[in-house]
């Protein structure tokens, strides 16, 4: 237990009184011997005074010539004296040079002392106790000579003896010092209590002044009243322990931060939760934290800037309340000018301005320029990247008060966070939205929102019982352009031509890039009269279309198109796109820069097409004629090398049959998996023999999640080959058949639980891929190609990269950029931090493995 400490008080009269008793016996000690010592002093010069006295009694007598008789009487009178009760006794004591002269006489033995007094002559004193003894020799003069003629000058003839008994005398004095240092003993007592009580109220009033401010302080901002105003108070320790109390508080302000100041901190940032309410109304999230935020600190206004694209900002300004026109003017001036003073950013583009108010009821708010120029405070992000937030900031009277300033920075930085990531996803959300429906080239509807719409219609179609025209355009001899003027040459010629073509559609009609320089049209409601009146107005558009270069050179195209009618041609989206397709590749063969036009025969000659390429696959599915072809995949730094495995059907002519030609017929015969046990087969005996100790990335097909003995087909090929299940990467893709999201799960887990890797492909091109990458236990991102090989001429699909990659960095997984065409592609890929290349310029799928040097590290 611990015990309660004195008070200052109480201490002090404890020992005030202890040190007064001790004081008061040391005291009584110290007077007494002095006293004895006077007493002793004083018993002294008596014996001394009546030991002369005692001789010059002796010598008047002697002086008259006394007789025997005389002196015995004296004697007498002597010894009579020393056996009363007097306090003094004398004895005379007779040497032998006069006992030799005039003969003994009746006196006491001579002790030691006397004899010593004889021998030397000299005065001797002694203490016994409280009896004192005082010898004084006798010594012989000239005039003595006269009678003891033995005798010479110095001679010592006699001792007389002074004794005194100092008991009484030292009894009174004993009583009469202790009487009168008992009647004065109180004074110092009393002289030590008011002293303490002095000291005391002092110290206490001092302490309890001090106690009256520190209950005060209630938040940091009270510190202030600890100070004393250079009071004195009365003591110099007291002054400096007062002087250290207000160095600390000036400290603790400095250091310190409050209670309130905290809890809202922590309540502001458990509010930084971003959710999809959030991101929608990210406008009315800001008012409703300045409102938090002015519970504790004052702020007026709060500014974010956003780096839309190269050269457009959007600056938003949130006031607490309504400013007047003079106001907003001089804030945006302030705030461009506080941007100006950043190197990094100085505004060189549109800047578009918002203001936001979170009150309109007040008075409009008016602010002076010098307020608004000392009181903004901003932060501002060094480098901001394309599409991110560049800086954040506020206008508040607190710069004076660092401890609110810390704090607020802190706000400021998580702001900038939250309200970065808010706008950043409100963004992407949105460009997403948007290119998850458009071609990012040409802006035309993509490849799947093709697929959507085409569904959409033939679906009305068959409600409302009407014909849908699809029309297949694919430009003629494309790959020539690219390889002689460039790939921007080629993608500018795609964007132009797209708008072009555009604009020969009528309202309503969907114009679509398939891919590559494909291009696709839906005609709702048409007739093949009609449909043949717009292919023919879209082939005269593109026989105008030019596009000068750089070298004062024109560039012409022309292109194919093939017309297929639903459901006059086929009763299914599929059978219709592979009528069409075939008419268009017949255009193509006829000599291009024409239109296919369907007639009564070429349904059936299409199909019968059609059939013999179900009949090539399902002989290449028997005699095992599907091989596999390599294309490199390659590190950017000490990952290692990978290729990718890609399907060819091998002719009777020797040449390779691409799977764009045959992949969907052998989906749609439900044999694709087969296709993938062979060529998976061939692969990893491949691998086995050539020793390639690389990533293995191959394309899974849908219909392979559904084959029940399909992960049991792939772990027996695995274990007959002796391959290590970690360096085999499969790649997903969103398809069509791939409703079951559970399914597929389930599928890639087992994957996953068996030791292979996974990859994304085509990683950008729809939202799936964002639910892909949510609850997939994904290794890889392979970029959207389109994004890779439009990089370098266009921000948005540079944005696009950067942000992918950046997302993949969070998440820890690997990347890949396909379309690698051309070594600026690769090097802005390096430059972005992709992990890996793909495309033509690393490399072309080949037979043969692709050689690769392989670190064992």
């Amino acid at each position: 237990m611990s015990r309660t400490a004195p008070s200052i008080q109480r201490y002090l009269l404890t020992r005030t009184f202890l040190f007064s008793a001790i004081g008061f016996m040391i005291l009584l000690f110290v007077c007494r011997l002095a006293y004895e010592a006077s007493i002793r002093d004083s018993a002294d010069q008596i014996a001394e005074s009546v030991a002369e006295s005692t001789f010059n009694s002796m010598y008047l007598v002697m002086s008259q010539g006394w007789t025997r008789a005389q002196l015995e009487q004296f004697m007498a009178q002597l010894s009579s004296s020393k056996d009363s009760d007097a306090a003094i006794d004398v004895m005379v004591y007779r040497g032998e040079k006069v006992v030799d002269l005039y003969g003994e006489i009746d006196q006491p033995n001579m002790d030691k002392q006397i004899r010593d007094a004889m021998r030397t002559g000299e005065v001797i004193q002694r203490s016994f106790g409280n009896q004192q003894r005082y010898l004084h020799p006798l010594k012989a003069e000239q005039i003595c000579l006269q009678c003891h003629t033995n005798a010479s000058v110095g001679d010592t003839l006699g001792v007389i003896e002074v004794e005194q008994d100092l008991s009484k005398q030292m009894d009174i004095a004993s009583r009469n010092l202790l009487y009168y240092l008992l009647v004065l003993s109180p004074l110092p007592i009393l002289f030590g209590f008011w002293a303490v009580r002095s000291v005391a109220f002092r110290v206490n009033h001092s302490v309890d002044e001090l106690s009256k401010r520190i209950r005060k302080v209630e938040t940091l901002e009270d510190l202030s009243q600890l100070s004393r105003d250079n009071e004195d108070l009365g003591f110099r320790e007291l002054n400096q322990i007062f002087g250290q109390v207000e160095t600390l508080a000036d400290r603790l302000q400095g250091i310190a931060v409050d209670k309130d100041l905290l809890e809202f901190e922590i309540r502001l940032l458990e509010k930084f939760v971003i959710t999809s309410e959030v991101v929608r109304d990210w406008r009315e999230y800001i008012n409703m934290l300045m409102l938090d935020i002015n519970q504790v600190i004052q702020i007026y206004t709060m500014f974010s800037i956003f780096k839309v694209d190269d050269e457009v900002f959007d600056l938003e300004i949130f006031w607490l309340t309504t400013p007047s026109d003079n106001t907003r003017k001089m804030m945006e001036k302030a705030i461009r000018k506080r941007l100006a003073g950043n190197e990094h950013f100085g505004l060189p583009g549109e800047v578009i301005i918002h203001h936001n108010s979170v009150s309109t009821d007040s008075t409009p708010l008016e602010l002076e320029p010098a307020e608004i120029e000392l009181q903004t405070k901003s932060l501002l992000v060094e480098t901001p990247k394309i599409g991110g937030i560049v800086g954040i900031g506020v206008h508040a009277s607190i710069v004076k008060d660092n401890t609110k300033v810390l704090v607020l920075e802190s706000i400021l930085s998580t702001l900038l966070n939250v309200v970065g990531s808010v706008k950043a996803i409100y963004k992407y959300t949105r460009d997403l939205e948007y290119y998850a429906t458009r071609d990012p080239l040409t802006n035309l509807y993509n490849q799947r929102m093709f697929w959507e719409l085409l569904d959409y219609e033939l679906d009305r179609c068959q409600r409302h019982d009407y014909q849908v025209a699809l029309l297949m355009l694919d430009l003629d001899n494309f790959k020539a352009i690219n390889d002689g003027y460039g790939h921007a040459t080629g993608d500018k010629l795609l964007r132009q031509l797209s708008m072009e073509l555009q604009s020969v559609l009528r309202t309503g009609d969907i114009l679509a890039r398939y891919g590559g320089d494909e291009f696709v049209v839906v005609l709702p409601e048409t007739s093949l009269e009609h449909a043949e009146q717009v292919s023919e107005r879209l082939l005269q558009c593109m026989q105008d279309f030019s596009l000068e270069t750089r070298n004062d050179g024109v560039v012409r195209v022309t292109g194919s198109i093939g017309v297929g009618l639903f459901p006059d041609h086929a009763d299914n989206r599929k059978d219709l796109f592979m009528f069409v397709d075939n008419l268009m590749y017949r255009s193509k063969s006829q000599g291009k820069n024409r239109i296919s036009l369907p007639h009564k025969d070429d349904v059936a000659e299409i199909f019968n097409d059609l059939n013999q390429k179900m009949v090539l696959v399902n002989d290449a599915i028997e005699n095992h004629s599907v091989v596999p072809v390599f294309q490199p995949i390659q590190p950017n730094g000490d990952d290692l090398p990978a290729v990718e495995v890609l399907s060819r059907i091998q002719l009777p002519d020797d040449t390779l049959m691409t799977a764009g030609e045959f992949i969907e017929i052998a989906e749609s015969m439900g044999k694709v998996h087969l296709m993938d046990y062979i060529v998976m087969e061939k692969a990893f005996e491949r691998v086995r023999d050539t020793g390639y100790q690389g990533l293995l990335f191959i394309n899974l097909s849908p219909r392979s999640i559904l084959v029940r003995d399909f992960l049991q087909t792939l772990h027996e090929l695995t274990d007959r080959y002796q391959l290590d299940r970690s360096r085999i990467v499969f790649e997903i893709t969103e398809r069509d058949t791939v409703k079951n999201m559970g399914l597929l799960e389930n599928f890639v887990r087992n994957l996953k639980d068996a030791g292979y890797l996974l990859a994304i492909d085509d990683f950008g091109s729809g939202f799936s891929s964002f639910h892909y990458l949510k609850y997939l236990p994904i290794d890889f991102v392979k970029i959207e190609g389109d994004f890779i090989a439009n990089m370098a001429n266009d921000p948005r699909d540079l944005a696009f990269v950067v942000s992918i990659t950046d997302l993949a960095k969070k998440l820890k997984l690997k990347t890949v950029a396909e379309f690698v065409e051309n070594e600026d592609v690769l090097n802005m890929v390096r430059e972005v931090g992709i992990d890996y290349a793909q495309g033509f310029h690393v490399g072309r799928p080949n037979r043969e493995m692709p050689n690769f040097e392989v670190s064992t590290a």
